[in-house]
């Protein structure tokens, strides 16, 4: 089997917080670190990048061994600067005296020579900043200001490439855009990626594995879909912000459907049947707010196992739509709606809904 491009494991210490850390990135590949602030997440990659030197484990990049500190072997340390690895931060740290193209091609050895030059007109055409070459910082809107700071990471061709939430100041639809960009980049130039993040879309759109941190610990890690969508686990859901997670009780299994009951006061639910479960089990039971379909009544005919009658008791604005509290006999399901659909059905405070829902929109969690 193949050496990952970027990989290691490290502990290290920054004032009290400590962080453990096992990685593994290949070449065009993105791995996300998800989780919520101070969860260790950027030291991660301060640490990578040799910002900050760990106690112990070792980091390799491309083949070498960048930091070393292991029993029984010679120690290792590769100053950040002869890493080759590219930096881009949330601030983007941006020349404010030097022109766009100035700044693409700070890092490159011959600033002003020929290949220096191609290869700046090579990002900005890939980078769509055409046109731009001659402005200065002052003059650039935030989504070019992050496009010229992904571009001056990339000019010196790294070897990894670490991005800490570089889209968080940008509104949604400037980070679907520049998120697009950077995946079609990532594999253009085949290079490993390292991104920080505590959206979970962007980490759905863009990782190809993700690692959950909590507390400098990884505590869930795979296919993004499967570790953000359906986490097995109560905290990692917790961690990754599934809406609802209700404790009920099983009182029936129904082999023949392929699904059990579950259930919580006056309301229950069918959920996908699940081994390690029997009748009588207390389980909590997940489901995505995106999952749940609101109607002004019940469906005829509907494939959804799930109906529950409730009343709107709160609508909170929730980008790039709403979320609808709904009081569903003393159970509260939190629902996400676009705000087309929030007008066209004239949702508000008070209002008898629906929500209508697949089994297979119910996941089991573990503690």
């Amino acid at each position: 089997m193949s050496k990952p491009a970027a990989g290691g494991s490290f502990s290290a210490s920054i004032g009290g917080f400590r962080i453990s850390l096992d990685f593994s990135v290949d070449a065009g590949q993105v791995l996300v670190l998800f989780g919520s602030s101070g969860a260790g997440k950027t030291t991660a990659l301060r640490t990578i990048a040799g910002l900050a030197r760990p106690e112990s484990g070792r980091i390799e990049i491309a083949g070498r061994t960048v930091f070393a500190d292991e029993a029984g072997e010679p120690p290792a340390w590769v100053p950040p600067h002869l890493r080759r690895v590219g930096y881009v931060t949330q601030q983007n740290h941006l020349f404010p005296h030097l022109t766009l193209s100035q700044n693409i091609a700070y890092g490159l050895p011959e600033r002003r020579g020929d290949s220096a030059r191609q290869r700046v007109s090579h990002l900005v055409r890939r980078l769509q900043l055409e046109g731009l070459e001659d402005r200065r910082v002052s003059q650039l809107s935030g989504g070019q200001q992050q496009r010229t700071a992904l571009a001056r990471a990339l000019a010196p061709s790294p070897d990894l490439l670490l991005l800490d939430e570089p889209f968080s100041s940008l509104d949604m639809e400037l980070r679907r855009t520049l998120g697009a960009e950077l995946r079609s980049a990532i594999r253009e130039l085949n290079i490993p990626v390292i991104m920080v993040t505590h959206s979970r879309e962007e980490a759905l759109a863009l990782g190809d594995t993700v690692q959950i941190i909590d507390a400098g610990r990884t505590v869930a890690q795979g296919p993004p879909l499967s570790v953000l969508e359906q986490p097995g686990q109560g905290q990692v859901a917790r961690l990754v912000g599934v809406e609802n997670l209700l404790n009920m009780r099983i009182p029936a299994r129904l082999p023949q459907d392929g699904t059990m009951v579950c259930e919580a006061g006056e309301r229950s639910l069918e959920t996908p049947l699940a081994d390690g479960y029997a009748v009588g089990d207390t389980v909590t039971v997940g489901i995505r707010a995106s999952d749940i379909i609101l109607a002004t009544g019940p469906l005829p005919q509907s494939s959804a196992r799930n109906t529950w009658s409730g009343v709107v008791s709160a609508v909170d604005l929730r980008p790039p739509g709403y979320e609808v509290a709904l009081d569903c006999a003393g159970t509260l399901l939190r629902c996400h709606i676009t705000g087309a659909s929030l007008e066209a059905m004239n949702i508000s405070s008070g209002q008898p809904l629906w929500a209508i829902f697949k089994a297979s929109s119910c996941f089991l969690l573990s503690e």
